[in-house]
């Protein structure tokens, strides 16, 4: 059996980074950037047709290509538009294999997701 692997794990294929710095000098921008991404993501959940129309030009792929990647591409991040906690995990448990740490890591220490908070806040959007 051939199985699609977005169907047997969430892992974050895309997201956001930031350094401390910025988040503390400039989150303004940091906020404006996510809230533009949340409205990116809800775009391309309602306007299936219009989101493949657009990765027909802008990959220059025929539309069965084009609706392929959408909707692998749909899954990456949740409905509300942060990264699934199970993918957050799956990355940091890989990187404790590869740096051979034994501790548990909480996702609070790797992911500051308050600003992602207030943007969904701002825009009527409930954090799964």
């Amino acid at each position: 059996m051939i199985a699609i692997t977005r169907e047997i794990i969430s892992f974050p294929e895309t997201g956001l980074v930031t350094g401390v710095k910025k988040i503390q000098e400039k989150s303004d921008e940091v906020k404006r950037v996510i809230r533009a991404g949340l409205k990116a993501n809800r775009y391309i959940r309602s306007q299936r047709e219009g989101t493949i129309q657009f990765l027909m030009e802008w990959q220059k792929v025929n539309r069965e290509t084009a609706t392929a990647n959408y909707d692998s591409a749909v899954r990456v991040f949740n409905d509300d538009g942060a990264p699934p906690d199970a993918g957050l995990r799956l990355i940091i448990d890989e990187a404790k294999k590869t740096a051979k740490v034994e501790r548990e890591i909480p996702l609070n220490e790797i992911a500051d997701l308050s600003i992602l908070r207030e943007a969904q806040k701002e825009l009527g959007i409930r954090p799964k």
